[in-house]
């Protein structure tokens, strides 16, 4: 028994060492607990209580180390309780001189019990569930040289182990907003054949990443530097074993981020001159808390840049300048504030000179749609009495531009779609209104081909064929076409149909001579309906029913 996996619970009394009872000595799992007995049998009290962090002994001769007992004929208990985790495929083995038996709860695995001469040695593989197991090595030495060891490891290739560990515990994170940084710690896993750890982070909503590198972690803490957004950041923890699995993850934990990113800067600024002052406006950004906005007045070339100053704050994403004076440029800038003061690192700019005001804008706009002819887009003139033309828009984009009268067809529409018109009034200098109030229109109409035509039949007649079918009942039914299909030889003694459009008919036509030779040819006929769409089926669709009719044939002269 080595002094240095061994410590001993031993009491002196009458300057003798005696071992203190078994119940007094707890060893600490996964240290083991050995019992010596001076029989073979295990009987009585044993002589001494150790706790082991391994069996691995070579008695050589004589009795133990540290305890009396005799030369021959003692025995030695092992026992340990340990987790293990979410158990696995394991290895035991054991080498003895003399007799050694291996019992996992209750259940010997190893029987080595006999006295012999020479090292005897076994090794047993076992898949052990997961959770608390006992594991209890009962060790005799009879007679002659006595030496005990024992192992039990975990078998890791990849192919024996199936086992992934279990998901760690008790995780937590602590956010230091000094530093900017989280510092993660956790329970260790009971699996020994664990290789260690691997952190994920996401913010809400987001995929996992992982974030602690590419080696698994082999410490119980991490301390991740996330990005300063002022997200609320999730961490999750996987365990690693030596076969590569990964375990589920952890019971999330969160933390909040000090937010020290700037916003992006505001895009799409505009100036508009207006009756009250240059009105400016920008695209909303999506952190952003307030706007700083600033200007400059224009100077001539060669002359020194006017100083920028700040003109106004605001939360929302316009501002209108009403000290801007007349005939003069200026120059603006916007930039974007968050609500931890963070400012855009760049601004938007836009240029524009105040010299005269904005017109009116166009008034009592209407959309109607005429089936005919498209979505027509009516409106009164600007109070302006400037107005140089209008600019139309349609769902926010520009349509038409310099449309000098006050209306306008929009024959570029779809049927069954919806489209909303502005109009912009746009006066001589160049300077625009704001949108008008905006008018809508519904084209109406459908994708949709009318249904096939029935009850065609042909009858052959000496001035042609006479073709008559069932009417077709859809509302919105324009027209009906016909079709005629003739046969050719293919050149590979068959034939095939070619066919081609012959009439086109009213809506109310339910009969149509189709004047020809009588020269006695196979041919075949199709009506196809046509809604007021140009909704119509392909002559090819299978739906449509095409008549075959033998014409009359020539008749013999005398």
């Amino acid at each position: 028994m080595a002094a240095t996996t061994l410590t001993a619970a031993l009491a002196t009394a009458g300057g003798l060492l005696t071992a203190t009872p078994a119940s007094a000595v707890t060893c600490a799992s996964p240290s083991w607990t050995a019992q010596y007995y001076a029989n073979t049998s295990f009987k009585g009290t044993p002589k001494l209580t150790a706790c082991d962090s391994a069996i691995s002994e070579n008695y050589g001769y004589g009795d133990p180390a540290g305890v009396t007992l005799p030369k021959d004929n003692f025995s030695v208990r092992w026992s340990v309780t340990r987790d293990f985790g979410s158990g696995g495929p394991f290895r035991l083995a054991a080498a003895t001189q003399d007799g050694m038996r291996v019992y996992v709860d209750g259940v010997r695995r190893i029987d080595l019990w006999r006295n012999v001469s020479s090292t005897a040695r076994k090794t047993v593989d076992l898949t052990l569930p997961a959770g608390r197991h006992t594991l209890r090595v009962d060790y005799v030495a009879w007679t002659g040289y006595a030496s005990a060891a024992f192992t039990y490891t975990p078998r890791t290739d990849a192919r024996t182990d199936t086992v992934k560990p279990l998901a760690p515990t008790g995780l937590t994170a602590v956010y230091d907003r000094g530093t900017a940084k989280a510092t993660l710690r956790w329970t260790r896993n009971k699996e020994m054949d664990l290789a260690g750890y691997r952190v994920y982070r996401r913010p809400s909503g987001a995929s996992w990443a992982k974030v602690s590198g590419t080696a698994p972690l082999t410490s119980p803490s991490f301390v991740d530097a996330p990005p300063v957004t002022g997200q609320t950041l999730f961490y999750e923890l996987r365990a690693v074993d030596k076969a590569g699995h990964e375990s589920t993850g952890s019971a999330d934990v969160s933390a909040t981020t000090v937010d020290r990113t700037a916003p992006a800067p505001p895009t799409n600024l505009t100036a508009t001159d207006g009756q009250r002052g240059v009105v400016l406006t920008w695209q909303p950004v999506p952190d952003a808390a307030k706007y700083t906005v600033y200007r400059r007045q224009q100077t001539e070339p060669g002359s020194p840049e006017a100083p920028m100053t700040q003109v106004a704050t605001v939360s929302s994403t316009s501002w209108t300048d009403t000290t801007a004076a007349e005939r003069t440029g200026y120059t603006y800038y916007v930039s974007a504030v968050d609500a931890a003061g963070n400012t855009s690192t760049t601004r938007a700019t836009v240029s524009t000179t105040r010299d005269d005001y904005a017109p009116a804008p166009a008034t009592a706009v209407t959309a109607v749609f005429e089936p005919r002819n498209g979505i027509v887009v009516r409106w009164a003139r600007s109070a302006s009495d400037d107005v140089a033309r209008h600019d139309l828009y349609r769902n926010g984009y520009l349509l038409r531009a310099d449309v000098w009268g006050t209306t306008y067809t929009d024959v570029t529409v779809d049927h069954g779609s919806t489209y909303t018109y502005t109009v912009v009034a746009v006066d001589k200098g160049g300077n625009r209104s704001p949108a008008s109030a905006p008018a809508s229109a519904t084209t109406d109409g459908d994708l949709v081909a009318p249904a096939p035509v029935t009850g065609l039949t042909a009858t052959p007649r000496e001035d042609g064929v006479l073709l008559e079918w069932t009417p077709n009942t859809e509302s919105d039914l324009k027209r009906y076409e016909v079709f005629k299909a003739e046969k050719y030889d293919d050149g590979d003694g068959g034939h095939v149909w070619i066919g081609h459009r012959v009439e086109y008919l009213d809506p109310d036509t339910t009969s149509f001579l189709h004047t020809s030779a009588a020269d006695g040819e196979d041919v075949m006929y199709a009506v196809i309906a046509v809604d007021d769409w140009e909704n119509q089926l392909s002559p090819t669709d299978e739906t449509i029913h095409w008549t075959e009719v033998t014409e009359l044939g020539t008749p013999n002269e005398d």
